[in-house]
């Protein structure tokens, strides 16, 4: 029996060096992850480029994970014109104003205490379960703060990994009339 390679995965295998990077910088931010992630294709199948995206994460020095967390826009503020960035953080799109603003003063002071946007894995999360996780991180001392941040950009990767094999990228779901 011959397994079928999903179209999103023959794309990235199939594409030149630096359109691989492109692509799979618009899953995770960091050159370096990318770069790692690009390097090691093709992939036969979605555990292998998984595999490979955990380890080239946990790979990433400080600097590398410094530069994931920049490409993520704070909580309550999707970057315009970002679908993926909506669709992550739709939780907050219907919170009662005063609510949008605790967690925006509680985003703030954690930028000020860490030095970097929070971040979380916010599919699936309310604003209340997102204020609460803030309310709950802004004690961690750094060093757990950033061990947290690389598990959370961790499912975030794998979450845009798993629409970039299947196909469902921003531009295939445009093109099928799909809403983000």
């Amino acid at each position: 029996m011959t397994s079928r390679v999903p179209p999103g995965l023959a794309r990235l295998n199939s594409a030149g060096d630096q359109a691989a990077r492109t692509l799979l910088r618009e899953v995770c931010a960091a050159g370096p992850w990318a770069a790692a992630v690009a390097a090691a294709r093709p992939y036969a199948d979605a555990a292998r480029l998984y595999a490979a995206a955990d380890a080239a994460l946990a790979a990433l020095d400080d600097a590398g994970l410094r530069e994931a967390m920049a490409g993520h826009p704070p909580i309550g503020r999707p970057r315009p014109g970002d679908p993926a960035s909506a669709r992550e953080q739709r939780g907050m799109a219907d919170a009662p104003e005063a609510l949008r603003a605790e967690v925006l003063e509680l985003t703030l002071a954690y930028q000020e205490r860490f030095g970097h946007v929070f971040l979380i894995c916010a599919t699936g999360l309310g604003a209340e379960q997102l204020r609460d996780a803030l309310r709950e991180r802004i004690g961690n001392a750094p060093e757990e703060e950033r061990r947290i941040a690389r598990r959370e950009l961790g499912k975030i990767n794998r979450i845009r990994l798993t629409r970039l094999v299947e196909g469902g990228g921003e531009a295939d779901a445009e093109r099928e009339g799909a809403r983000p």
